[in-house]
């Protein structure tokens, strides 16, 4: 079912009459470019083009008889015509319309997630710029590692969506295909200059090569594309929910005022969206992989990808399209506390600065060996006995080799992020948008 939330813009695009009016823009522009060539008379052409249409419930009812859609499609359209029909379909095979047309549905589809990576991306720009210099404690394995800014998390993020547009790109734009090369792809009827002009007439580009059938491999990689998108997004959200956890607490989806987390805990706030997408992800991820399996068909085409094509296409890329819209707003309202990330970050007495300490003990003359020994030990009591690790290191006549100015250093944070600026004008360029 396609979600409410989308159906203005992906609804619109899958909806069976709007599949059969892409067969019918592939069919005109056949027809007109045979007429261009004096291959069909140009009056009947002229008559296909200004009676050309159908009636939904009529193909149905043809289709329960004939039992193929690509048939009940064509006569139902001939009723309309009347005697120059005789031209519709010429030297076309049925897969010269289906997958032509379903390359224009793709392109439509692929339009608008184009606009939602586009916005997706300038929300995670605004808002790692605001929070560019907003310290939190990074976590390697899940526990505390060294300091860094929430905007570099944002500005990792956008950085990622950067690259799902530029292979989003690739993806769509391998999927702009046309074929009209007959039932095993040799032209037996047609020729290839005229498949070069009806695909130009459709905004498409021929394809090279065909069977039957457009290759399969582009609609893997097309799908295996919108998996990878749904991959990124499955991360930030995971993100998210870790640090919506009750003993984090750094940052949290937007909860309204009307919002109920539970029917039976009053005060829960759960990050039911960021659920829903980390959920919806797995779908995309499994539609990718019956996308593969759609690569190997018999010889010159069978029908066994047709019918997953049905259902993998449209539910991935509507499914995608719902994604990034959430995850658009989700990012838009988060909720974060820099007080929280700052408490988090000095919570276990300055143990995340231990690394730095270790080098300041190195350029002192210490082994590193003897150095990371000393700075470990009262890493592990201070760890252990809730003790204050930089009271400890202090305490200790073999630190004290260590300037005052150098031991400032170790436990300034910072130094620690002295090169973020030099880190945000590599993803967002020199100055600032």
């Amino acid at each position: 079912m396609i979600p409410r939330y989308t159906r203005p813009a992906m609804g619109r695009i899958w909806a069976e009459e709007n599949r059969f009016r892409a067969w019918l823009k592939v069919e005109l522009a056949a027809t007109e470019t045979l007429a261009e060539a004096g291959v069909v008379p140009k009056e009947s052409a002229e008559a296909i083009r200004s009676k050309a249409n159908f009636k939904l419930e009529r193909i149905h009812e043809i289709e329960a008889e004939v039992k193929h859609d690509v048939i009940a499609f064509t006569t139902a359209v001939a009723e309309f015509v009347g005697p120059d029909s005789r031209w519709f379909h010429y030297g076309l095979t049925s897969n010269d319309v289906v997958d032509t047309a379903q390359s224009l549905l793709v392109k439509e589809a692929s339009d608008v997630i184009r606009q939602d990576l586009q916005r997706l991306l300038e929300v995670l720009k605004r808002r790692a710029w605001e929070f560019k210099d907003t310290p939190m404690i990074g976590r390697t394995h899940g526990i505390h590692a060294e300091p860094i800014t929430f905007g570099l998390k944002l500005a990792n993020w956008y950085s990622e969506v950067q690259r799902d547009i530029a292979r989003f790109a690739d993806a769509a734009e391998g999927m702009r295909i046309g074929k009209f090369s007959g039932a095993v792809g040799t032209f037996a009827h047609l020729s290839p200059e005229l498949e070069e002009k009806m695909c130009a007439r459709l905004g498409l580009k021929a394809a090279a090569i065909s069977s039957q059938v457009i290759q399969r491999d582009r609609h893997a990689h097309y799908l295996a594309t919108l998996a990878v998108i749904a991959c990124t997004l499955d991360k930030i959200c995971t993100e998210i929910r870790h640090l919506q956890r009750t003993e984090v607490r750094e940052a949290e989806e937007y909860f309204s005022e009307k919002q109920k987390g539970s029917s039976a805990m009053p005060h829960k706030r759960n990050p039911v969206t960021c659920e829903q997408i980390c959920g919806l992800a797995r779908v995309v991820r499994s539609n990718a992989q019956a996308g593969f399996e759609d690569v190997a068909l018999w010889h010159e085409r069978d029908i066994s990808h047709s019918s997953v094509e049905r259902i993998i296409l449209p539910d991935s890329t509507t499914l995608v399209n719902y994604m990034l819209e959430k995850t658009a707003n989700l990012v838009d309202t988060m909720l974060i506390y820099p007080e929280r990330m700052k408490a988090n970050l000095e919570s276990t007495g300055g143990l995340v600065f231990s690394g730095q300490l270790l080098l300041e003990l190195v350029e002192q003359g210490v082994s590193r060996e003897d150095a990371y020994r000393l700075v470990q030990s009262h890493a592990m009591r201070a760890w252990k006995e809730g003790l204050n690790f930089r009271e400890l290191v202090m305490s200790d006549p073999a630190v004290k080799r260590v300037p005052p100015e150098a031991m400032a250093r170790a436990f300034d944070v910072k130094h620690q992020l002295r090169h973020v600026d030099a880190i945000f004008a590599r993803v967002f360029g020199p100055a600032r948008a």
